[in-house]
């Protein structure tokens, strides 16, 4: 028999798919990026998931400026309660001057008492009206150094924190753009599912670090600006003082009692 004369319909037919079976075939091949989708639903977004998926060097850098944040706003409540205090206590000395508030160990008695043991030693044959009043100032003025020197305490820490916090954070930030970097070549993908989660948690070093340097400089600001303030009312209320015990015979008055 001749080949060419064989009918068409005389060849075998290839079993056929049902289409419900072909259907399901389709539905269950996984898509190509499969594996990235599933990367950015298992990625947790939130704030507090960006800082647990982070590495553990962006996360002692967040921690680090999350522990410095703290320290600052503790340092700030009590330098503000201090100011306050000592703001009583100057305006105390304004306004009772060389006589009254010698007791206790507030920073206007610390003054006064300074004063008077001076005051009280009286002025020496061959030393001048001025230098007599200068010497009992010169103890006022070393006694509320003293005070304003305690009252300072710890703001260079605020100083430290606003200047460093954002560099601090920035080598977060690069450290973690360099991770990204390293998941894209791993991965051999750059869609957005891969790259965003690296690069979310760099920035948010950047952002803690900000969080804790603006503050800081806002309240290291304010406290140099008040205590620069309270020294200058202080020293003008200290000159009053002065003046007034130098022209002043010495063993007379509150002072001299306070003195011994």
């Amino acid at each position: 028999m001749n080949p060419d004369n064989v009918a068409p319909n005389a060849l075998p037919a290839a079993p056929a798919m049902p289409v419900d079976g072909l259907a399901h075939a389709v539905t269950q091949a996984p898509p190509p990026d499969a594996p990235v989708e599933a990367l950015a639903q298992a990625a947790d977004h939130s704030l507090l998931g960006l800082v647990i998926q982070a590495g553990p060097v962006v996360q002692g850098v967040m921690g680090a400026l999350v522990l410095a944040s703290v320290i600052c706003w503790a340092i700030m409540i009590e330098k503000s309660i201090l100011l306050g205090r000592l703001r009583r206590e100057i305006r105390l000395l304004s306004n009772t001057g060389d006589s009254g508030a010698t007791s206790g160990e507030g920073p206007a008695a610390r003054i006064q008492r300074a004063a008077a043991r001076e005051w009280a030693e009286g002025r020496d044959h061959d030393e001048s009206r001025g230098e007599y009043r200068e010497r009992i100032e010169r103890a006022m003025r070393e006694t509320l150094s003293a005070t304003m020197r305690r009252a300072q305490s710890g703001t260079a820490f605020l100083a430290t924190t606003g200047a460093v916090g954002p560099f601090v954070g920035l080598f977060g930030t690069v450290w973690g753009i360099m991770g990204s970097f390293q998941g894209i070549a791993q991965m051999h993908d750059t869609s957005l599912a891969v790259v965003a989660p690296g690069i979310a948690e760099a920035l948010l070093a950047t952002a803690i670090g900000l969080f804790a340097a603006i503050p800081a400089v806002i309240g290291y600001n304010r406290i140099a600006r008040r205590v620069a303030g309270l020294r200058a009312e202080a020293l003008a209320a200290i000159a009053a003082i002065s003046a007034r015990l130098s022209s002043r015979p010495p063993r007379d008055g509150n002072l001299a009692r306070a003195a011994e």
